[in-house]
C-alpha cells in the first residue's frame, strides 16, 4: 500500500515563505495524480492544490500566485512552495495521491501542521 510522508511545515510569520514536501513509497502503480489539502481546525479539507502525472494542475483560488505545486514523477515526490503566506493559510497540510490502476484508490499523508502567525 502507498505511504506518504511529508515534512516542511512549521511556523512562519505572515508574507514569508516555506516549502512543502511529500514522498511516496511502497508505490507498484504509477500516481495519477498528486497533491495537497489542507484542514483548519473547525473546518473541512479543501483543496489546495494537485497535479496529474502530466503536469495538470488544479489549484484553489486562494492560493493561486501564491503557492506552486510540483512534482517528480521517477521520485515519486511531490513538493509545494508557498509564498506570501497569510494567517489564513494556517491548518494541517496534507500530501495526497491517487492511483487508477488497477483500481481507482486515494492516499493520504499524515499532515504537517503549517502555523502563519506574527
Amino acid at each position: 500500500q502507498v505511504q506518504l510522508v511529508e515534512s516542511g511545515g512549521g511556523l512562519v510569520q505572515p508574507g514569508g515563505s516555506l516549502r512543502l514536501s511529500c514522498a511516496a513509497s511502497r508505490v507498484i502503480f504509477s500516481l495519477n495524480t498528486m497533491g495537497w489539502y489542507r484542514q483548519a481546525p473547525g473546518k473541512q479539507r479543501e483543496l489546495v492544490a494537485t497535479i496529474t502525472r502530466d503536469g495538470i494542475i488544479n489549484s484553489a483560488d486562494s492560493v493561486k500566485g501564491r503557492f506552486i505545486v510540483s512534482r517528480d514523477n521517477a521520485k515519486n515526490t511531490v513538493s509545494l512552495q508557498m509564498n506570501s503566506l497569510k494567517p489564513e493559510d494556517t491548518a494541517v497540510y496534507y500530501c495526497y495521491a491517487r492511483v487508477i490502476r488497477p483500481a481507482p484508490a486515494s492516499y493520504w499523508g499524515q499532515g504537517t501542521q503549517v502555523t502563519v502567525s506574527s
